[in-house]
């Protein structure tokens, strides 16, 4: 699979890889699986969406953060040399720090999925949750883990 080429097609380019901000590794493989540590969307150190979503943040705006970490995981199986070996996307994991009583959740890690279909076609194509939760790490309004089935 040609993911650059894709993602060349489709107009968007790989940011760098993030880089650890606590005590963990960005990515650990184990047997056909990579799994990817709840990546945060941060550009040039500040949070793409910062705050809770329904209050500080719109869904469209923490549904852009979340396409992000998709293209941060991207990144992240690129430096590692996992992005060509891709078979298919196992699951993602998203949480959103939401204001009281907002339920848009999944149209918000929708970003991240929809992403990811758009790039690998049905290969793409996961089981997810969406989970609205009180506060994120350095105030983001996302993180999305994932796991990727490899050859």
């Amino acid at each position: 699979m040609d993911v650059l080429g894709r993602l060349k097609e489709l107009g968007l380019t790989l940011p760098p890889p993030p880089k650890p901000v606590a005590s963990y590794i960005p990515l650990v493989h184990s047997g056909n699986l990579v799994f990817v540590s709840g990546l945060v969307p941060h550009v040039d150190g500040k949070p793409l969406a910062a705050g809770l979503a329904g209050k500080d943040v719109s869904t469209e705006q923490a549904n852009k953060a979340a396409q992000y970490t998709a293209l941060l995981s991207l990144s992240l199986l690129q430096a590692n040399g996992y992005l060509d070996r891709i078979k298919r996307v196992v699951r993602l994991t998203g949480y959103v720090a939401s204001a009281a009583n907002y339920t848009d959740q999944p149209k918000v890690i929708n970003g991240a999925s929809d992403l990811l279909v758009s790039v690998l076609g049905d290969a793409g194509r996961h089981a997810r949750t969406a989970v609205g939760v009180t506060a994120l790490p350095l105030n983001s309004t996302v993180e999305v883990e994932f796991v990727y089935e490899v050859t």
